[in-house]
């Protein structure tokens, strides 16, 4: 199980460090974390700090970050809690006091684009010039024909391309939140679902409705506003985990999403959304049964 630790309470020892935000754990992140056993990550991600109107949606809660890393075999998540007083440290101050004395870096691991310090004036060649560590500069990624970035894959989640998101993260997107109390609709309808609020600081995936994974079952799952009954509420993420009566409320859900099943849209009458449904729930059904986890 990996060991997650603030800065301050790390002890040091040798380490092969990465160094990154990694929002998203994408293929081109784990190209920097091949070969580290200690990931050095920031909370919350630094434009949150810098320039707020900025900061982007992340792709990835800080649980599901974790357990991803966990997932591919690294030992320590060492978070530094990035705040006002950590961005005055300089880029010196940075590898001497942090990657030198506080964790004894063997190993240092970046991205080419990777910048860090006052200014952002640390640059990878500034770590390269240090010879108390090896420094690795990992090239940026592509797939398809494009670089992979973070930004990248928030934009193909948005518009629900699933596959290429998949391509880019490596694994399924993934969300999760606690399990609210709904309308009930669903149950009315024959198809009780869990309930989730979305976070507004993360991405999920554009109105529609969705073949997924809920806390490892197969899901049909509609993200939207519900347009067939006058609710007056919010985007809500609804699960209908098939073949399962589960009472989930005040549980946490991960969700997991394979593919885009069709938009969201509205019918006249609950008898033509019911017959809709259970076309939705049949191909969800298929494509789960199909699908090859990474």
């Amino acid at each position: 199980m990996i060991d997650v630790t603030a800065l301050d309470d790390a002890g040091s020892r040798p380490r092969r460090v990465a160094i990154g935000t990694f929002d998203g754990v994408h293929i081109g992140h784990r190209e920097v974390i091949d070969g580290a056993d200690t990931v050095l990550t920031f909370d919350p991600h630094p434009l949150e700090v810098l320039h707020p109107a900025a900061a982007p949606k992340l792709i990835m809660p800080f649980s599901v970050k974790r357990d991803v890393l966990d997932g591919i075999g690294i030992e320590e998540m060492v978070v530094i809690g990035f705040n006002e007083d950590f961005t005055r440290i300089s880029a010196e101050q940075f590898i001497e006091q942090i990657l030198v004395e506080k964790l004894d870096a063997q190993q240092v691991a970046v991205g080419e684009n990777f910048r860090f310090g006052t200014g952002a004036r640390g640059t990878p060649e500034m770590l390269a010039a240090h010879p108390e560590f090896e420094t690795r500069v990992v090239p940026l990624v592509e797939q398809g024909g494009e670089t992979v970035s973070s930004s990248r894959i928030r934009a193909l989640v948005a518009a629900g391309e699933m596959e290429q998101a998949r391509a880019c993260l490596g694994v399924p997107f993934m969300l999760e939140g606690t399990v609210v109390s709904g309308d009930r609709r669903g149950r009315e309808l024959g198809y009780p679902t869990a309930n989730i609020v979305p976070d507004d600081r993360l991405v999920i995936p554009g109105h529609g409705v969705y073949a997924a994974f809920a806390n490892g079952m197969p899901a049909a799952v509609n993200i939207g506003v519900r347009p067939t009954f006058e609710t007056g509420r919010g985007v809500l993420i609804e699960a209908y985990v098939l073949d399962r009566d589960l009472d989930l409320y005040g549980q946490t859900l991960r969700v997991a999403f394979v593919e885009r099943l069709r938009g969201e849209q509205r019918f006249d009458s609950a008898e033509a959304l019911i017959a809709q449904m259970k076309l939705d729930v049949e191909k969800t059904a298929r494509v789960c049964a199909s699908f090859q986890r990474p």
